[in-house]
């Protein structure tokens, strides 16, 4: 391992927190219509690097975090070709969209699951998976991430039918 432990953790949580805050201010901007590349570069960026981290970690058999780090690898494949391979062309924008809340919903949840299972007033209320106030925590944040996914694919979609994406950059206001 290139750093020690607790070092590779710390860098760990920083990517997965600064994946997780510009994924928010990149599906906020899905939902207003805008693409904010710089921000979707580094959601991109950032939710990759701490999905490929996470399998960093040492481990003896497949745990249920490697899991949601593969299927996010996956997703985060489909939205890369997306916006580079395809250009959001047609269908691809809906894809991206839907895909990119997908990415920063698995990045969420693997930070509820680390959060309820290491925060101690908080695996007090989840000692385990299976505990009806993890799952109760779960469903929320997934019904929340649904209705954002469909906001998003929605508010994305719409700019499209007008025949115009607006591009947020910094320091220039949004295009029309």
């Amino acid at each position: 391992m290139l750093f020690d432990l607790p070092t590779f953790t710390l860098v760990h949580v920083i990517l997965s927190v600064a994946g997780i805050v510009a994924g928010l201010v990149v599906t906020g901007g899905f939902v207003a219509g805008v693409l904010f590349r710089r921000w979707t570069a580094a959601f991109l960026a950032t939710t990759v690097l701490t999905n490929v981290t996470g399998f960093g970690f040492p481990f003896v058999q497949l745990l249920p975090s490697h899991m949601v780090g593969g299927l996010s690898l996956v997703v985060l494949a489909v939205a890369l070709f997306a916006l580079y391979g395809k250009h959001l062309a047609g269908h691809w924008r809906d894809v991206f969209a839907g895909t990119s809340v997908l990415a920063l919903y698995l990045n969420v949840f693997v930070l509820l699951a680390q959060l309820l299972a290491k925060v101690p007033a908080l695996a007090a209320l989840a000692p385990a998976p299976n505990a009806p106030a993890f799952a109760l925590t779960q469903l929320l944040f997934l019904a929340t991430f649904a209705g954002l996914g469909w906001a998003s694919v929605k508010g994305f979609r719409a700019e499209r039918a007008a025949g115009d994406l607006k591009v947020a950059v910094k320091g220039a206001p949004a295009a029309r």
